[in-house]
């Protein structure tokens, strides 16, 4: 019997052991279920916002404790909150689907499950087992930076919010001891807006090197994309003062009694909307900071001490509550401000919400591309349109009352597709040029625009009569916006716009000036804490340029006066120089091609592929042409179409009648819209040229586009009879070209035309695809006629019958 148990006891172990951990597994997924605020809310991992603020209303008003009086009402209640609390921030919802950690005391993402590793950290010990804290945890590892992601992601937004970057490394024991410290600056700095970052001595030494690093542990600021390294006691609060002194002095102006109507007045000077916080601090609060730091280019910032006597006038005339911060947000009008907000905990979220929503005045002045851009965008989808009802004045006192009114016009004809705006002529001559034609605005002009292509092409038109604010270019106004809106086709005229000039930008001085400030405070600093490796560059170049400096004098000393004369040149060199250099000047000035589009012939290798088996829903816009007006089509034809070419299922091809004149005829044949059939085989096929044909060839049919003649050539001259008389017969003969035919032979035997009939042709060339843009728009919204055809023509029998004929 004793030998039995002695035996058996070996296999109870293993066994009761097996039943311990399955049980202990089973508490820890039913802990971990009754914790996982998915389930508690109801709702999926990849849940919306929406979805899950929707589910903590709907269980908020079911557990609340004073409707429902269960005894676990208050507990559940408590864990809905909490677990909406996690899912609607963003930071702590990914730190949860990473590590699954829902404790607030351990935002650093520590699992209770942390001593258990993956598969490829099966060779590491447990730091808890020989009582040994390794330098860098799990959720570090968000923070983690590489080269390729600093430079393309944290040092573009340090321009718009400070970073905060650790430099450390694996076996680190002095990183250990500012462990807890940064933690600790990390949950107060991370949600005010302050950027965080972490850099691996060992495997990122490429940034390392990159950031001026070369030891750990390191703290180094980073601002405007400029490094600075902190040398002071690693203490939170010295942290906070290090974040603080590095942001611009002048992000936030003090505004009291005495300057505030001057703050406010700013607006016409600056181009910007006023924000001021009021509140009982005697110090700016970094919130603040932080974020007109992030707005510095859009939004003046100030700031009111409740607690100053000298700012009693200014409480008492906008109301304002001592016991909550207030921020007020001015646009054109200083007496009365436009958004407030007050709140007893100012949150980053409720700063940027408030902010992001004013950043523009109700009629900014176009002082630069980047602000044409964002007011203005260019459009994307149809309907998406947004209208610029830009007015070109000056800013002389004479024109005040007219600005004023246009001001006035906007604020009351607020709309989401309407955008107003206005320019000085004087600042951005090359726009108003381009929108006015070359002509001197002698009274101010408003004219409506729509952005079609990032490359500066535009749709406009200008309201006739001027505007000197009378309540009738009001009304006349208003009713054009009105047709615009349910015509958009009203904008008839089109220009590439030039670039805006920055009229905000420094002076070079300036630039240059602060930029030597700031390299000589880098190298004070690094100076000052002896970072010789990082000098060694700078003091190597210092010194030679010191040796060429005095080696050159020196030898200018030593050196001759005779050799130190210089020789002239003489007078045929100099000319053949100057010969040289205007010949460089006219070769290297030539313009840079534009509207560039790729466009592809149909020939009978590629007719297959681009017409026949065209994959369903591809559409190829096919240009009729011939070998006189290629070129002048060409052109055109690729600047009405830029606009088009980003669009995935547009094919753009040209097609050339004189190799393939018999396709057209047999195409329009095989429609129901039949051409009249010639037996003459001497006569040649009409001209088709301009014609532009949107062929889909899954679905055998088409659009066409005639061409149309919209107007003279505005550089021709009008004082010739005779060119002005050609070009009204070859006006004529192009409106009759679908129904009048020439013998073949005609133009073959190459008969010269008569004087003026080549300069007529080439006005007419030019202008036949005048309205192929609008064409394009009511091709893309599907409102074009379309033609059928039972099959298409084939080239290849196109060129026999020809060849035969």
């Amino acid at each position: 019997m004793t030998l039995s148990r002695i035996r058996r006891h070996p296999l109870t172990c293993p066994v009761s052991l097996a039943i311990f951990l399955l049980i202990l597994s089973v508490q820890l997924v039913r802990a971990a279920s009754e914790n996982d605020p998915y389930k508690i809310l109801g709702v999926g991992r990849s849940a919306s916002q929406a979805e899950i603020k929707k589910a903590y209303k709907t269980l908020a008003k079911e557990w609340h404790p004073d409707k429902n009086k269960s005894p676990g009402a208050e507990d559940m209640f408590i864990k809905v909150s909490k677990s909406y609390e996690i899912l609607s921030n963003e930071e702590r919802r990914s730190n949860f689907d990473r590590y699954g950690q829902t404790d607030d005391s351990q935002p650093f993402g520590h699992s209770q499950h942390q001593g258990f590793r993956g598969s490829h950290n099966s060779f590491y010990f447990d730091e808890s087992f020989f009582h040994f804290p390794r330098s860098r945890d799990f959720a570090d590892s968000k923070y983690l930076l590489h080269h390729a992601q600093f430079n393309s992601d944290v040092l573009p937004d340090s321009y718009k919010r400070p970073y905060l970057i650790k430099v450390t490394s694996e076996w680190c024991f002095a990183c250990i001891h500012i462990e807890p410290v940064w933690k600790e600056a990390v949950q107060e700095l991370e949600p005010l807006g302050v950027g965080i970052g972490i850099v691996d001595l060992g495997y990122e030494r490429r940034l390392a090197n990159q950031l001026g690093a070369h030891r750990a542990p390191s703290i180094i600021g980073l601002v405007n994309g400029r490094v600075t390294f902190f040398h002071q006691a690693v203490i939170r609060e010295h942290l906070r003062q290090f974040i603080d002194d590095l942001l611009p002095h002048k992000l936030v102006e003090k505004i009291t009694d005495n300057n505030y109507i001057a703050f406010l007045d700013s607006w016409r000077v600056e181009n910007k909307p006023s924000v001021i916080l009021f509140d009982q601090v005697p110090v700016v609060p970094l919130l603040y900071k932080l974020t007109a730091f992030a707005y510095k280019d859009y939004v003046r910032f100030g700031y009111v001490d409740q607690g100053e006597k000298h700012n009693n006038r200014l409480l008492r005339q906008f109301n304002i509550n001592t016991y909550a911060p207030t921020m007020l947000l001015f646009k054109e009008d200083t007496e009365k401000p436009v958004d407030i907000i007050q709140a007893r905990g100012m949150k980053r979220q409720i700063m940027e919400e408030f902010v992001s929503n004013n950043k523009f005045l109700q009629v900014p002045r176009l002082v630069n591309q980047q602000l044409f851009d964002e007011l203005c965008p260019v459009k994307q989808f149809h309907r998406r349109r947004k209208y610029c009802v830009l007015l070109i004045t000056g800013e002389d006192q004479a024109f005040l009352t007219g600005n004023k009114a246009f001001l006035d016009f906007a604020s009351v004809n607020k709309k989401d597709v309407l955008r107003f705006a206005y320019v000085y002529q004087r600042q951005q001559q090359p726009l108003c040029q381009a929108l006015l034609h070359n002509q001197a605005a002698l009274s101010p002009q408003v004219v409506i625009l729509e952005r079609r292509s990032q490359a500066g092409k535009v749709m406009y038109r200008s309201v006739s009569g001027g505007w000197n604010g009378s309540e009738e270019d009001k009304y006349r106004l208003h009713e054009q916006l009105e047709i615009l809106q349910k015509d958009p086709t009203y904008l008839s005229s089109d220009a590439t716009l030039p670039e805006l000039n920055n009229e905000m930008a420094p002076m070079f001085i300036i630039q240059w000036m602060n930029a030597a400030s700031d390299y000589v405070l880098q190298v004070y600093d690094d100076l000052l804490y002896s970072n010789w490796r990082e000098m060694m560059p700078i003091l190597s170049l210092i010194f030679s340029a010191l040796f060429i400096l005095f080696g050159t004098v020196i030898i200018q000393a030593f050196s001759e006066p005779g050799e130190s004369t210089p020789r002239k040149p003489k007078p045929k060199d100099q000319t053949q120089s100057e010969e040289d250099a205007s010949s460089r000047a006219s070769t290297s000035s030539r313009p840079p091609k534009k509207d560039f589009v790729e466009v592809t012939e149909l020939t009978d290798i590629t007719y297959i592929s681009n017409l026949v088996k065209l994959r369903p829903g591809h559409i190829n816009v096919v240009l009729v042409l011939t070998n006189a007006s290629k070129n002048a089509l060409l052109r055109k034809y690729a600047k009405e179409v830029f606009s088009f070419s980003g669009t995935q299922t547009l094919h753009f091809s040209f097609l050339n009648g004189d190799k393939h004149r018999h396709w057209m005829p047999s195409l329009l044949r095989s429609t129901s819209d039949t051409m009249p059939s010639h037996s003459d085989e001497d006569e040649e096929s009409p001209d088709y040229a301009g014609h532009v044909l949107a062929l889909n060839g899954h679905k055998k049919y088409f659009c066409l586009f005639r061409p149309v003649f919209t107007g003279d050539d505005p550089n021709d001259s009008a004082s010739d009879t005779s060119s002005s008389e050609s070009r009204r017969k070859s006006r004529s003969r192009s409106r009759s070209s679908s129904h009048s035919r020439s013998r073949s032979h005609s133009r073959e035997d190459g008969a010269v035309p008569k004087r003026g009939s080549n300069r007529a042709t080439t006005i007419e060339v030019h202008h036949k695809l005048d309205r192929l843009g609008l064409w394009m728009e009511r091709l893309m919204e599907g409102t074009l006629p379309r033609l059928q055809v039972t099959a298409w023509p084939s080239l290849g029998e196109t060129n026999n019958s020809s060849a035969e004929s």
